[in-house]
């Protein structure tokens, strides 16, 4: 097994809603972009929330339209053994230090976490927010998550574009 890591941080001081990931997958990994894998519907979900279609873009312009509707990305996994990319093959994980980033966002409101991985270690670190913003569990955008389908799925992101619309 192999030691696999996190990319930086996509974030300015307009975040409003920081989206965390648990680890990128093999195929993020190998393309070394968030969310790169095809039947992972990351883009579609926030996309759909958000009222733009963000698939068909480059990637840096779909980063660029993210970061201008104030949502930014990031992992709560620092780098971890994993062979594969399933969360469940997570060992010796390092975790990325939240807190320093979400003290670096002065607009933010709300955090969402893209999965149970995610959001059992992100909550863990983050403790209690202190009501300063929300923590939203999203169910995984993975191909690997097919307990439910794509419909329910965009029926919990949509409260993500929401928080993002709010002046």
């Amino acid at each position: 097994m192999t030691r696999k890591s996190s990319f930086a941080p996509v974030v300015d001081d307009r975040v409003r809603l920081l989206i965390l990931g648990s680890l990128p997958g093999e195929e993020s990994l190998r393309q070394a972009q968030y969310y790169a894998h095809p039947q992972n519907r990351f883009w579609e979900l926030v996309g759909a929330a958000l009222d733009i279609e963000l698939r068909p873009l480059d990637y840096e312009d779909r980063l660029a339209a993210l970061l201008a509707r104030g949502v930014g990305l990031w992992d709560v996994i620092a780098d971890a053994r994993r062979a594969g990319s399933l969360d469940s093959a997570i060992h010796d994980a390092r975790e990325n230090d939240l807190r320093t980033l979400v003290a670096s966002l002065p607009a933010l409101r709300a955090i969402a976490f893209n999965g149970r991985k995610s959001a059992t270690t992100g909550r863990k670190q983050l403790g209690d927010a202190g009501g300063s913003y929300r923590l939203i569990d999203l169910p995984s955008s993975s191909p690997a998550y097919a307990a439910m389908r794509f419909e329910e799925k965009l029926s919990h992101w949509s409260a993500i574009g929401a928080i993002v619309r709010e002046a």
